[in-house]
């Protein structure tokens, strides 16, 4: 009867949840911008507040491990690593394109192939692809989008894209015949619930002192525009 506590904070969605048994028992999530420093421990707060379970009752601690913002997984994993050193309970983590394609196999329970996209500046964005099962048959990449690189996705039957990547992209990826597009998909931490659950009863867990999450690229340092 495990309770876990789920930190997703890879994208501008800043997002809380608790499970118990893999299901949802309450969440709080905000999409304002970058807002995780602000709001991440007060929503964790709450969400322990509004399900009336005391922090000491945790099982485990999730986390979204990327790829995504780096600031906004920075804060996530500091949050996640803490909690579990201070209570002395296990890490785990949750792929963020393995998320975004649990929020619509959940909400559609649909029979084909998943694309999520997470933007990742200009026309590149971090992308995979996965089947009904989230198994992988792309594996994660920083993937610039333009008419040669999205050949590599006709030769699927029926895929959909979704995710704030997904947008920007969508008149080069109209020219294949075998794209559908959702709008609304983020990667919530009420979509990780069933995925921490497997993992706490696998015992796969991070090593608490070297997990690191998943950035895919080398942070860049820019010069504000003027």
């Amino acid at each position: 009867m495990p309770y876990i506590l789920n930190i997703e904070s890879a994208t501008t969605l800043c997002s809380v949840s608790l499970s118990k048994d893999g299901k949802l028992m309450a969440y709080k999530e905000l999409n304002d911008g970058f807002t995780h420093a602000e709001n991440l421990h007060l929503f964790i707060d709450d969400v322990l507040k509004e399900a009336q379970v005391q922090v000491k009752k945790l099982n485990a601690i999730a986390v979204s491990k990327g790829p995504g913002s780096y600031t906004g997984l920075r804060i996530g994993t500091s949050a996640a690593k803490g909690l579990a050193y201070a209570l002395g309970i296990p890490l785990i983590s949750v792929g963020t394109l393995e998320i975004l394609s649990n929020h619509y196999l959940i909400t559609k329970n649909a029979y084909t192939y998943f694309c999520p996209m997470i933007d990742a500046r200009r026309m590149e964005v971090y992308t995979a692809l996965y089947d009904q099962d989230l198994a992988t048959i792309i594996p994660v990449q920083a993937l610039i989008v333009d008419e040669q690189s999205i050949q590599t996705f006709r030769e699927f039957s029926e895929i959909y894209f979704f995710g704030n990547g997904m947008q920007k992209c969508q008149n080069a990826l109209s020219t294949l015949a075998n794209a559908r597009f959702i709008d609304g998909v983020v990667p919530s931490a009420k979509y990780m619930c069933s995925m921490s659950f497997n993992k706490f009863n696998n015992k796969d867990f991070e090593n608490l002192a070297y997990f690191e999450p998943f950035y895919l690229k080398d942070f860049l340092i820019t010069a504000k525009k003027k």
